[in-house]
């Protein structure tokens, strides 16, 4: 890239004039494209839901973490606007890639959005652009996969078009850290790239992080969830442990965190959720198969996560043979089916395969979440119901799979109902119709 197309994005970006694209608009591509705005940018988003940009135009939030007023203030403005026309995309400076990167059912990456993507701003790729990849992925997607795509009509990455990984960070539904606060990490291609990607993160973001290579960049994300996951599994089988040993593995966590060095306390759950958690692991470790190197311990700790929502079913049959009452035929309510308290998404939520487990036994099911309005399941649809009125029902069982704090637990307890409670959401109440993971 010539030195005054380069110093013309930069300058563009300084004085905020230029153009940012967000393709995909969801808990990743909304709220970065509402900080874009914010910080002073034009941003137009892209997606193919065309029920998303009707929304989006019309100042609607469909995101929790972006508030209806933040996003009607940036549209009346005339800092954002939604569109489903690719072909939009030449007119942009600087292009951010946020759409989904699921696994196939063999476990196995599924680019497919990532590769729709990138045909798209190929098609109107111009010199002078600056093309960020956000997408979770293995180390490499952005050399071998987006890159060549770009390049295929003749343009070169960080000498006439910028490319970059930013790995996305959001942590939905936590007020305390979000997009602005979150330090960005960077990855060009090359130096101009990871120069022009910093430059347009700064003026959004409080702290960014360049790294020498996209493929650093990529691996970041993949050893942060990693890390979780991996220790996730650890307090998971030291659940199961306690659990066979008639110890309390919440006032185990308790005690040991508080020594104040070398210890960081997880907890055990009914299972991994959320788009990156359950997943990230095994793109991980499908890239390093394709290496030569077996993930052993990674892969380990995924199959006791895998488990854990068949472990809560058990927990569920005890409380219900306490009763002198077999599963089959039983009355199963669900407090929650999010993947994690006061959001509403449920990706991977390991409430839907506790759901599915229990039907396979026969039970009778319903359940409650204020975020879940209602959830197929076994080709039919779920409504959620009020928890006075499930209670009122007298349940045989109620499992408390996601602790959204609206819930009243204090009524859930002096109901009499059996509960089997996966998040120590009633800590400190004991009763003898409780059962702890």
């Amino acid at each position: 890239m010539t030195a005054e197309t380069f110093s013309t994005l930069l300058g563009r970006i300084r004085s905020r004039q230029a153009h940012v694209g967000v393709i995909g608009l969801g808990y990743v591509g909304l709220p970065l494209a509402v900080e874009f705005a914010h910080a002073g940018f034009t941003v137009t988003g892209f997606d193919v839901d065309e029920r998303k940009a009707a929304q989006i135009n019309a100042g609607k939030s469909y995101i929790p973490d972006v508030s209806e007023s933040d996003l009607a203030a940036c549209v009346r403005a005339r800092k954002l606007e939604a569109t489903t026309d690719m072909s939009r995309l030449g007119a942009m400076d600087a292009i951010d890639i946020c759409v989904p990167t699921p696994l196939r059912k063999t476990k196995d990456p599924d680019l497919s959005y990532v590769v729709l993507a990138v045909e798209a701003v190929a098609a109107t790729l111009k010199r002078g652009q600056l093309i960020i990849l956000e997408s979770t992925t293995y180390p490499g997607t952005t050399e071998e996969v987006v890159q060549p795509m770009l390049e295929a009509k003749g343009l070169s990455a960080d000498v006439d078009f910028l490319l970059a990984f930013s790995p996305e960070r959001v942590d939905p539904g936590n007020q305390q850290f979000t997009t602005r606060n979150i330090p960005k990490i960077v990855g060009g291609v090359g130096g101009a790239s990871t120069a022009a990607a910093a430059e347009l993160y700064g003026a959004t973001v409080d702290h960014v992080v360049p790294v020498s290579s996209t493929r650093v960049a990529e691996m970041v994300k993949l050893l942060e969830n990693t890390f979780r996951a991996v220790n996730i599994g650890l307090v998971n089988e030291i659940a199961l442990m306690c659990n066979k040993m008639d110890i309390d593995v919440w006032e185990v966590i308790d005690a040991a965190k508080t020594k104040p060095f070398g210890f960081m306390p997880f907890y055990p759950g009914p299972g991994l959720g959320g788009h990156c958690i359950p997943i990230d692991p095994f793109y991980l470790s499908w890239k390093a198969r394709q290496n030569g190197f077996e993930c052993r311990f990674i892969e380990l700790a995924g199959h006791i996560n895998s488990a854990m929502p068949a472990y809560v079913v058990e927990r569920i049959a005890d409380a219900l043979n306490a009763a002198r009452k077999p599963i089959n035929g039983s009355r199963v309510h669900l407090l929650g089916v999010a993947y994690k308290r006061d959001v509403g998404d449920m990706r991977e939520s390991p409430a839907l395969d506790v759901l599915e487990l229990l039907a396979k036994r026969g039970a009778t099911l319903s359940y409650s979440d204020p975020y879940v309005s209602e959830l197929r399941h076994d080709g039919h649809t779920m409504t959620s119901i009020d928890v006075a009125d499930a209670l009122a029902q007298r349940p045989d069982c109620t499992v408390i799979c996601t602790d959204h704090t609206t819930f009243d637990y204090e009524a859930l307890v002096a109901s009499g109902t059996l509960i089997v409670d996966t998040r120590n959401a009633l800590k400190g109440r004991d009763a003898p119709t409780i059962f702890r993971l």
